[in-house]
């Protein structure tokens, strides 16, 4: 592949002697794997690094960082590689500070937007639906970065006035029905597409978790306290302590990210479960602090399916591993049985679509080689003759599917078969479970 540099190329020979004789794993690994340096990447004059989505021109900081991940693994060895990724990191935190409540942005102040809605709009947003998501991916990627190649260029002044700036918004939205200054209205039909109550949401009680409007489908919460969101917000308070304390030097920061992500792991375990009458304790997708919960997964990540892969729990933990049971069943609404697959779809795509991305969580969170195997082959056989992963298919026909340029779900293929033979970014809860077996 011309202008592909060597230390990605070298990846790509990796798998192929990983997986001899295996063409088609070859040639749609290579063309995933690739498909976000190749397509998405756009070098701001600033030194920053903007981040399309595919096919649509904003970059969203969830995908944008979920994008690049498996990019680490050559970010020692790539001075280029490494540069890029810092670029992305600088233009996340800086659209963090610019609003901390919007989940897509523009590459200019081009007023350039997805729709017109009643919030509080910038020329800067595509899209302002906050997402807890959205601020958690940032930290995720600017921990990885540093743990893998030492770099700390990032982590400076912007890096820390952004953190402060998350921990304001997630403790505000601790008590949204009293505190938040945040609102979202959109003129549609689909429920899933607004906030109700003017824009405010469904009422929610204190729990010691922080609210939030949307999920990472980017579609309304039935309930304020969306559960897998909180999971992932907890670790990245860890990951936001520890360079406080050793990059940044700021032990007053560190026991700030500290005390917040101990309270929302706590609101978590407290509210945030169920006991189940035939799975046992588990725990739900959202729930609103006074009794109301909703048992489901959805395919974007953060999931519930997701939990040990983004560090809240271990791979093995029981409650977990009970609900892991549930939501790869019928119980759950929105896991789909077909003639060519079986996994977890979205309300955001139609009835009986199964995403790419769920399948390639469901691999790296197995425990079992043998369900590893069969999802690959899955992924596989599912394309629907492109070579490129989507965002939902059918689950009896894969020609019929959405997003034909969907760059999150190519690299979460991309770091499936990647872990599947044991290359997994440092630092990251799977590195940690591959090096620490006894």
């Amino acid at each position: 592949m011309t202008n592909l540099p060597a230390s990605l190329q070298n990846i790509i020979e990796e798998v192929k002697v990983a997986f001899p004789g295996e063409k088609k794993l070859h040639d749609m690994f290579s063309q995933c794997f690739v498909n976000t340096y190749s397509t998405t990447l756009h070098p701001m004059e600033d030194g920053t690094t903007f981040v399309i989505t595919g096919d649509i021109p904003a970059m969203w900081l969830r995908d944008s960082a979920a994008q690049v991940r498996p990019y680490l693994l050559a970010a020692n060895e790539d001075e280029e590689i490494k540069k890029m990724l810092v670029g992305v990191v600088n233009r996340q935190i800086r659209f963090i500070l610019h609003d901390p409540y919007a989940n897509a942005f523009n590459s200019s102040p081009s007023g350039d937007r997805y729709h017109e809605d009643q919030t509080e709009m910038t020329p800067w947003l595509w899209e302002r639906k906050y997402e807890v998501d959205s601020l958690c991916y940032p930290i995720q990627l600017a921990y990885l970065l540093w743990k893998t190649t030492d770099e700390t260029t990032h982590l400076g002044e912007e890096f820390q006035v952004a953190v402060k700036t998350i921990i304001k918004v997630w403790r505000t939205e601790q008590d949204h029905e009293n505190n938040s200054p945040y609102r979202f209205e959109r003129e549609t039909s689909l429920h899933t597409e607004t906030l109700k109550r003017n824009g405010k949401g469904g009422k929610v009680a204190p729990t010691g978790m922080t609210w939030s409007g949307f999920r990472p489908s980017d579609d309304a919460c039935t309930y304020g306290y969306l559960v897998p969101a909180n999971m992932f917000a907890s670790v990245v308070m860890g990951y936001a302590a520890e360079i406080s304390e050793e990059v940044l030097k700021d032990s007053q920061l560190a026991e700030e990210c500290r005390i917040l992500g101990q309270e929302i792991r706590q609101g978590i375990e407290e509210y945030g479960t169920i006991e189940h009458p035939f799975y046992g304790k588990m725990y739900a997708y959202e729930v609103d602090g006074m009794g109301g919960y909703l048992l489901m997964d959805d395919a974007n990540v953060p999931s519930l399916l997701s939990a040990p892969y983004l560090g809240y729990c271990d791979f093995d933990d029981e409650v977990y591993q009970n609900t892991r049971n549930f939501i790869l069943s019928r119980n759950n609404p929105y896991y789909y049985e077909g003639k060519s697959a079986r996994g977890i779809g979205s309300p955001h795509t139609p009835d009986h679509y199964i995403w790419h991305i769920a399948l390639s969580i469901q691999g790296m969170t197995s425990l079992r080689e043998t369900e590893k195997e069969k999802i690959l082959h899955t992924l596989l056989n599912t394309d629907g003759g492109t070579g490129f992963m989507h965002e939902g298919f059918n689950a009896s026909n894969p020609e019929e599917f959405t997003r034909e340029w969907f760059a999150w779900s190519n690299t979460m293929f991309s770091e499936f078969v990647l872990s599947y033979i044991g290359k997994t970014v440092k630092g990251s809860p799977l590195y940690e479970k591959m090096n620490t077996k006894e």
